[in-house]
C-alpha cells in the first residue's frame, strides 16, 4: 500500500475512535473519578488529565474534549514559579 493511503486510513480510523471515546466520556461524566476530592466543580480539566495519564496526545484530547488544542496544552503545561 502506498503511504499516502495508509496516513489516510490511519487518520480515519483514529477520528472515529476519538468519536468513540468522547461518547464514552460522556457517560463516564456522571462518574466522580475524573476529579479530585476536593474538588466541587467538573470541568473538561479532570478529563484532560485522565486522557493525557491514558497516553492520548494533545490533538486527540482536545478532538475528544471538544476544547481548542491550545487549551488543552495549556491545560497539560506544569505551572512554573517564579
Amino acid at each position: 500500500m502506498p503511504k499516502d493511503v495508509v496516513n489516510e486510513t490511519s487518520s480515519e480510523i483514529s477520528m472515529k475512535l476519538n468519536v468513540l471515546i468522547a461518547l464514552a466520556l460522556r457517560q463516564l461524566l456522571g462518574d466522580k473519578e475524573f476529579a479530585a476530592k476536593k474538588r466541587q466543580k467538573h470541568g473538561v480539566g479532570d478529563a484532560v488529565h485522565f486522557l493525557a495519564d491514558m497516553g492520548l496526545g494533545a490533538k486527540d484530547i482536545a478532538d475528544i474534549v471538544g476544547s481548542p488544542i491550545t487549551s488543552v496544552r495549556t491545560l497539560l503545561t506544569p505551572t512554573r514559579r517564579s
